[in-house]
């Protein structure tokens, strides 16, 4: 049955592995300020002992919108039932639609509400490269542009890994030299 409770009394899910970062938290935060009537329609789904089965960023946004109230519906399932239910309601079996979203629908409106769509492409000034030392400015244009590489973390330590690199960036430090150091010491001891 759904009800209407105080938001104090939800408990985010310790054991929930989907995860919403940055943009799109904002987004998320954004669409519960906008249309709070979205989570009567779709209610955070609770166990027995208010632990959220279904809807933790949801819990998450609502809290960051500073919201009192929460709409939730108590589910009765087994142990086994809460963790399919935690998996299925993240899962997205569909697919979008594409040109039907193209035509159809204004995508800076999709973007608010959260889908990330297409963008229009840039115009490009290409005249620059019919002058005779565009190979001097495009290594002026180089200059300071650093490259990223993809690292890969277990699950259990995506978030430690993520809260470490973001340390080091707010203090300015050069993350990848940090870790090359890292590595090539570990490289050393072999």
């Amino acid at each position: 049955m759904k009800q209407l409770i105080k938001i104090s009394q939800v408990k985010s899910n310790p054991n929930n592995p989907r995860l919403i970062k940055n943009d799109k938290f904002k987004k998320l935060v954004k669409s519960v300020q906008d249309f709070p009537e979205m989570l009567e329609l779709r209610p955070i789904v609770v166990d027995e002992n208010m632990i959220v089965l279904g809807g933790n960023m949801r819990l998450k946004a609502c809290i960051e919108a500073g919201l009192k109230e929460v709409w939730i519906e108590v589910a009765d399932l087994t142990e086994q039932q809460k963790k399919e239910f935690t998996i299925k309601d993240n899962v997205g079996f569909g697919e979008w639609e594409w040109d039907m979203l193209a035509n159809e629908w204004q995508s800076d409106l999709l973007g608010d509400w959260g889908l990330d769509v297409w963008q229009q492409p840039v115009e490009v000034d290409y005249s620059i490269l019919d002058e005779e030392d565009v190979a001097e400015q495009l290594q002026g244009m180089t200059d300071g542009v650093k490259k990223a590489i993809q690292i890969e973390f277990e699950a259990e330590h995506y978030e430690q890994a993520y809260e470490l690199v973001k340390f080091w960036r707010e203090r300015k430090a050069y993350v990848g030299g940090m870790i090359m150091e890292c590595l090539k010491e570990a490289k050393n001891r072999l």
